[in-house]
Parts: structure tokens; C-alpha cells; sequence
């Protein structure tokens, strides 16, 4: 065969590419642009949620002590029991204290007696200020003792400075106690405070009265709900975190000074610019969004994000509230490059 028949019998085939060819070329643009599903930088109410583990503490509470040195004459409580405040917990002898009391009132009444005589007598000009004067003195000193002689006695019973509910008893009758010796606790628990440390990065998120959810491995199936009452005017200079304290009641007593909790520290006020999950893109190091523009131009966009939530991701920087962002086709897009929007979702909190 011919090197012209050759070429006589190619010529057919290379048509049919070069139309195939023709035909892609003409095509229209909308095929050719791929089709995305987008939705808008929505700004929606995003809680701050902050965990920590915190220590329970007592409203209030104190371990019970004498104020002197004495023997135990009586005990007036049992373990566990709850008492108000000013009930009598111990009796401590009182032999020495009673009888102080009693001479300090002898003493004072004699004084008073010759005070009260001199000054009669001073009215009557038949003695000086200078004689009545040192009887004054005499008779306020002789009050002065009585008070210390009667204070004295009162610190030989022991009471409780407040309600609350009294621990173990560390004391029997008959023992010699005094100031350094603990008799029991006592533990005001109608109310508890909970101290736990967050990060310095959520200071300015602060504030007292914050809701405050707390769970303890006793208590499995229960929540406790309280509030911040204090924030700690210090930022600890190792660890970085602030001691945030809170207060929850503790109406059934479940909770006890000492446990372990978990915490929630919840904020509600708080918005913020948020996108779904499935739009960011991240590569090594950074994340980018593909937004759409009005004439359906893909750009893409880095951004900062924030604190995360299921299905949704917090911008801080990067992105406008209301620009379209690709959910679905991240994969298909390119900068520059035009798209089809097939259909807009919602963002809902």
C-alpha cells in the first residue's frame, strides 16, 4: 500500500477526535462548573463550657477546742449529731474557776461598799477628791477582775460558734485537754463551696454568678447545680490557672467536705460567628474555608477557629458573618474557579 492510501485511510479517525474535541470545548460553562452545597457564617448563641475538678469544702467549719487547760467533766454530744449554735458540747471542770468568781465578788463588794461610804462623805465635804479617787480605782479594778474571773468560767463549757453537724469525738471524759487538743469537728453542710482551678485564657469570661454543673463518682447518676460566688484575685504563677469558687446547695446532705467533683462551669451569653464542621479544610498546619461569592467564585479562605461543639466550629478570624462556605464538594473546588450552589442548608444551634 501507498504511503498517500495510508493517510487516506487515518484521515476518518483523526476527524472524529478533532470533533469529539470540538464538542467538549463548545460546551456550556454550567456543566462544566461543579456543584457544591453551601451554608451561610451563621452567629448564633454558643455557651462557653469549661471543665475542671474541684474540692468540696464545708460552708463553714472549725475544730472544736478548749480555750484552756482542764479535765473533762462531762460530754454532752454524740458523733454525727446535728446541734445549733451555742449548744453545749463539753463540760470542763469548774472547782477553780467558780471559786475565782466567788473572791473576785467578795472583793468587789467590799470595794464598792467603801467607795459608796466615801463618796456620801464627799458630798458632805468631809473628805477630798484625792481620798475618794483611789476607792474609784480600787472598786473599777475589783469590777475589772470580777468580768476576767466570770469569762474564765464560761470557757469551762465548751459550745458550738454555729449549726452544723459535729464529727467524730477524739476525747473522753476524764482527759486533760487544752488549747492544742481537738474534741470533734464541726461542719456547717446545708451549703457547700467548691473551689476548682481553670485556665488564665478564661479570666475575662468570669464573673460571678456563672452556673455551675458538678458530679462526683459517689453519686453517679446526680448532678449538682450551683453558682460562682469568687474568683481569685491571683493567677497562679506555675500552673496559670485561677481558683474559681463556687456555691451549691446541699439540701439532702449527699455532699461532704473533701470530695472529689468534676466540673462544668457554663456561660450562656455568649455568641459567636459559627460554620459546620464539614467546611473547614485543613492543610498541615492550617485550616481554610472554600467560600462563594455572588457570582459563584470560589475563594479560598484561612481562618482562626475557636472552641468546638458537635457540628459546629467557632471562627475568630477569617471569615464575615453571611458568606457561603462549602459543606459538601470541598473536594471539588479550586481557587478561582466557578460553582454551581445546589442547595443552601441552615446553620442551627
Amino acid at each position: 500500500m501507498s504511503r498517500r492510501g495510508v493517510f487516506t485511510a487515518i484521515d476518518p479517525i483523526r476527524l472524529l477526535i478533532v470533533i469529539a474535541l470540538a464538542g467538549l470545548l463548545a460546551a456550556p460553562t454550567e456543566a462544566q462548573a461543579p456543584g457544591v452545597i453551601v451554608a451561610k457564617a451563621t452567629e448564633l448563641p454558643f455557651p462557653l463550657t469549661v471543665e475542671a475538678l474541684g474540692t468540696l469544702r464545708a460552708n463553714e467549719s472549725v475544730e472544736i477546742r478548749p480555750q484552756i487547760d482542764e479535765t473533762v467533766e462531762a460530754i454532752r454530744f454524740e458523733e454525727g449529731q446535728f446541734v445549733q449554735a451555742g449548744a453545749v458540747l463539753v463540760d470542763l471542770r469548774d472547782t477553780q474557776a467558780r471559786a475565782a468568781v466567788a473572791g473576785a465578788e467578795a472583793a468587789l463588794a467590799e470595794s464598792e461598799s467603801r467607795y459608796v461610804r466615801s463618796h456620801k462623805l464627799f458630798e458632805d465635804q468631809l473628805v477630798s477628791a484625792a481620798d475618794l479617787e483611789p476607792l474609784e480605782a480600787r472598786r473599777n479594778g475589783d469590777r475589772a477582775a470580777l468580768d476576767a474571773a466570770r469569762a474564765r468560767l464560761a470557757e469551762t463549757v465548751v459550745r458550738a460558734p454555729f449549726a452544723g453537724r459535729l464529727g467524730l469525738r477524739r476525747i473522753s471524759k476524764g482527759s486533760l485537754v487544752g488549747p492544742s487538743t481537738v474534741i470533734t469537728t464541726l461542719d456547717d453542710t446545708h451549703v457547700m463551696k467548691l473551689d476548682f482551678d481553670v485556665p488564665e485564657t478564661a479570666l475575662a469570661l468570669l464573673r460571678d454568678g456563672l452556673p455551675v454543673l458538678a458530679r462526683s463518682a459517689a453519686y453517679p447518676d446526680s448532678v449538682f447545680r450551683g453558682r460562682v460566688i469568687s474568683v481569685n484575685t491571683r493567677v497562679d504563677e506555675v500552673s496559670r490557672t485561677v481558683t474559681v469558687r463556687a456555691r451549691l446547695p446541699n439540701p439532702r446532705r449527699l455532699m461532704r467536705p473533701g470530695m472529689f467533683m468534676s466540673v462544668q462551669l457554663l456561660r450562656n451569653d455568649i455568641r459567636a460567628l459559627v460554620v459546620p464542621e464539614e467546611a473547614i479544610v485543613p492543610e498541615q498546619s492550617r485550616l481554610f474555608v472554600f467560600v462563594v461569592g455572588g457570582d459563584g467564585v470560589v475563594v479560598k479562605r484561612a481562618i482562626r477557629i475557636g472552641r468546638r461543639r458537635p457540628g459546629l466550629v467557632e471562627i475568630l478570624g477569617g471569615l464575615e458573618k453571611g458568606e457561603d462556605v462549602v459543606v459538601e464538594g470541598t473536594q471539588k473546588v479550586r481557587e478561582g474557579q466557578t460553582a454551581r450552589v445546589l442547595r443552601r442548608v441552615e446553620v442551627k444551634p
